[in-house]
């Protein structure tokens, strides 16, 4: 059984459907849309209204996407809302207008639920916003609506499903249905590729922005640990987890980042960050590539196992070559010793976390310890395809204050973020590149990723160190991506050389058939 909630809502969709737009929005980014409703050819209503039409021809029906698992039965009201504060005052800003999904393991303390896509919490409405949905309500964007992922972030099982949650059914590749689109931000990157939404906020704990940015075809900005607050979304581990921008664009990414990320006083991660707000998105520039170091990194996941994404990758290396920058070929990062360390902290920081944010936030279930019951309780529904064990081994450790975790924590964090900034200082590097993921693998109930290819996320994701994942070609038509990474809080850096190359290399190509 899956509940479809936007499949609820008739009204709001007959609404939509019966909507008109003067204009085509597909590929519309943030500049374009602005200027149309500034000229006065478009209001925030029609912009709201044509993806909710789009969700409604595309998401339920045709291709069956599935990509968003709830719409915000006041998005058409909010945004009459701002268009009366545009005309009365102007607007806020950038994101004035704009619709933005979120992922459904953020909070909103509004009409839709926060779920992590579990039938666990089917019914969990959160008490208030998290702190970067406030920060987006503050810049004037339209939360759209929920998006669909990998249940519980793709922390309850190894055999799972990319893209599968027992509220949500299958998030579908919009490059090929019959493929998978990566996850665990299955459904946040595959609206924005299929432009049912102008943008979207995904999470990350290990590859959940980074791959599904990169297996749709288009950008992710995974930030420093610290950067974005944590508060109000379902946690995995407290010590790599993050939320960050999905978009078409590089540009939209940055314009998407800069209004998320702030210091929270609830938050004691934000307090490392630099002082300061930074516009991620002013001064990008199409020769920020020239005079750069990058070094390119050989020993990720799954290294030499894919030749076309292989190609994909040294084509890439050719087309930054040519943009000016001088390339270190090839990077070693020896993290061996990292995997299992990362596996233990994982584990503690999930039953910790989850149990903490259960509690705090109001669920009627207020343990890991009950969620494993229900799901056993309703396995027919809950876990048709795949069981959990990652949560009953997550169940079985002890507190945080257990030298086994400490060590773990302290050994990842070590390893990961020395091999990186001693491959940036003793090369003098700018920034590494790697390829972000292999083309998208059929999706499979039965055995679930037991396909998937490269992945180069762990450097960035256990260090807390941040990565931007670019559209870098196609294989057969399914998109590869490519990643820049580099050291704490070098998001501003790593934006301009992820725009040079996607201005040189202009590898985005939306998805046909829509």
């Amino acid at each position: 059984m899956t509940l479809f909630r936007p499949l609820a809502l008739i009204a709001l969709f007959v609404f939509a459907c019966s909507q008109e737009p003067s204009i085509d929005l597909r590929e519309y980014d943030v500049a374009a849309l602005q200027a149309a409703m500034e000229s006065g050819e478009l209001l925030s209503q029609d912009i709201v209204g044509y993806y909710l039409a789009e969700i409604a021809r595309i998401d339920h029906a045709g291709p069956e996407l599935r990509s968003i698992i709830e719409i915000n039965p006041d998005a058409l009201e909010i945004a009459a809302k701002l268009d009366e504060e545009r005309i009365a005052s102007g607007p806020r800003g950038p994101l004035h207008g704009i619709p933005i999904v979120l992922k459904a393991n953020i909070d909103t303390g509004d009409q839709m639920h926060t779920t992590a896509g579990s039938l666990a919490l089917a019914d969990h409405r959160a008490p208030d916003d998290a702190f970067l949905v406030s920060r987006l309500r503050d810049a004037g964007a339209v939360i759209l609506g929920k998006a669909n992922l990998s249940e519980w972030a793709n922390f309850r099982s190894a055999r799972s499903s990319s893209g599968w949650s027992s509220i949500g059914g299958q998030t579908r590749n919009p490059y090929d249905p019959r493929r998978n689109p990566c996850g665990s931000s299955s459904g946040s990157a595959a609206s924005v590729a299929a432009n049912l939404t102008a943008l979207s906020i995904g999470t990350e704990t290990d590859g959940s922005i980074v791959c599904p940015a990169g297996i749709n075809g288009i950008v992710g900005i995974k930030p420093s640990l610290g950067l974005v607050s944590r508060d109000g979304i379902i946690p995995i581990a407290h010590s790599q987890d993050t939320a960050g921008p999905l978009a078409r664009s590089v540009t939209d990414a940055a314009i998407l980042l800069t209004a998320i990320s702030a210091a929270d006083p609830s938050d004691p991660a934000t307090a490392s960050r630099p002082d300061g707000v930074v516009d991620y998105a002013s001064g990008l520039s199409a020769s920020a590539l020239e005079g750069k170091r990058i070094g390119v990194l050989r020993s990720y996941w799954g290294a030499g196992e894919d030749p076309n994404a292989e190609a994909v990758f040294n084509q890439s290396i050719e087309v930054i070559r040519a943009a000016g920058a001088e390339i270190v070929d090839p990077i070693e990062l020896d993290v061996a010793e990292m995997w299992e360390a990362e596996d233990e902290v994982l584990y503690y920081e999930f039953k910790a976390d989850l149990n903490a944010y259960l509690q705090e936030s109001g669920a009627a279930l207020k343990t890991l310890e009950e969620i494993i019951r229900f799901n056993s309780e309703n396995a027919a529904s809950v876990m048709p395809f795949f069981g959990q064990e990652i949560m009953e081994t997550a169940q079985e450790k002890g507190p945080l204050s257990e030298d086994e975790y400490r060590y773990a924590l302290a050994e990842s964090k070590r390893i990961s973020q020395t091999v990186i900034d001693d491959a940036l200082n003793e090369n003098s590097l700018d920034a590494i590149i790697a390829p972000a993921n292999s083309p998208a693998w059929l999706t499979d109930h039965i055995n679930g990723d037991t396909t998937f290819g490269i992945s180069s996320s762990s450097y960035a994701a256990v260090s807390g160190y941040p990565s931007v994942t670019v559209p870098a070609g196609f294989v057969h038509g399914l998109p590869v991506g490519l990643s820049f990474i580099s050291g704490a809080f070098s998001e501003k850096a790593l934006i301009d050389l992820a725009y040079a190359f996607e201005r040189a290399s202009r590898a985005r190509r939306a998805p046909e058939g829509f």
